[in-house]
């Protein structure tokens, strides 16, 4: 692949660390269980999406836009890194958040507040449904935004997992399968552009997140056609077909955001055996699929698990009262 000559913005601290989780692998008496912590990335407060970013807005930068645009759910971590870059990178960011202005702004919302962001409460709308609409208002101010899409989940966005793929590689090797969370495709489909690339034996498991990525085409085939779009362009020889995608439909809990019994002990286990804090819509659902799957025998004793943790610890402080309740 030629992805390396894609123009590329530092925005985080890397590489990010790994270390076992030895009192979480010792509690549930399966595997050994290592985390990768992105959480820890530098940008707001840590996250995954700042690799994505350093790609998209690199880009960006090469085409000379004079603002930002992206959207996400009202809690978006997403959404807050990109605030976040564009504010490090002096430029206005328009950030459009589903739902509508909480009286009291906390979480996520309270950062992109900081970090000088524009936000426009998009109601029902999460996904970026209205991203096209609001770039035609800017450009017709004499406004040239550059539109990171849902999620930073295009073919450039796909490769800031592909380069933490090739930088994970250098810190562990002889890893049996590796867990996150799954969510707009990107960091699957750049994982899974790595792992081809670089001939690695080690299987992908991505916990879906959200039932809505269940429409008229299986997001499966969302995450395939990813893949495939970013081999294309950065001349990776490698056609992915949806049976590649190893994507776990099991733990999707009442939905979307929302805190049930299993995310609620993935969050207080890690936090009681490794003093290490989850998100409330992500990683504990992704976490909630690793612990259930040990509890389930899925790993043998002497197999080696990495649990990528992808960051957004700040949405916590939102979910007081579904956490203490």
């Amino acid at each position: 692949m030629n992805w390396q000559h894609q123009p590329r913005q530092s925005l985080g601290f890397f590489p990010t660390p790994v270390h076992p989780l030895s009192n979480l692998s010792a509690h549930l008496a399966g595997p050994q269980i290592y985390i990768k912590r992105d959480d820890l990335s530098g940008l707001a407060l840590g996250g995954n999406k700042v690799r994505k970013l350093e790609f998209l807005l690199g880009d960006a930068m090469q085409q000379k836009a004079d603002c930002i645009i992206t959207a996400g759910a009202a809690q978006s971590n997403h959404c807050r890194q990109t605030a976040a870059a564009a504010a490090k990178l002096n430029l206005p960011c328009y950030l459009l958040l589903g739902g509508s202005a909480p009286t009291l702004a906390q979480g996520n919302v309270l950062l992109d507040k900081l970090f000088g962001a524009t936000i426009i409460w998009a109601g029902q709308q999460r996904k970026g449904e209205g991203i096209e609409e609001l770039a035609q208002q800017l450009m017709q101010k004499g406004m040239k935004p550059y539109v990171v899409p849902y999620g930073g989940s295009d073919a450039i966005g796909c490769l800031g997992f592909t380069a933490a793929l090739h930088e994970l590689q250098q810190q562990i090797d002889e890893l049996d399968e590796i867990v996150f969370a799954s969510s707009s495709g990107a960091t699957h489909a750049g994982l899974m552009l790595a792992k081809a690339e670089l001939g690695l034996d080690v299987n992908l498991r991505g916990i879906n997140i959200d039932k809505l990525n269940h429409g008229q085409q299986s997001f499966n085939q969302t995450i395939a056609d990813l893949a495939n779009s970013a081999a294309k362009q950065f001349a990776l020889d490698k056609s992915f077909t949806t049976n590649e995608v190893c994507l776990d439909d099991n733990y999707l809990g009442e939905g979307y955001g929302i805190i049930g019994d299993a995310e609620r002990e993935a969050i207080m286990l890690l936090a009681e055996t490794e003093g290490i804090l989850l998100d409330p819509v992500y990683t504990a659902k992704a976490m909630a699929g690793l612990i259930a799957r040990v509890r389930q025998g899925a790993y043998r004793s002497d197999q080696n698990v990495l649990f990528w943790h992808t960051g957004g610890t700040p949405a916590l402080f939102a979910y007081a009262d579904d956490l203490l309740s």
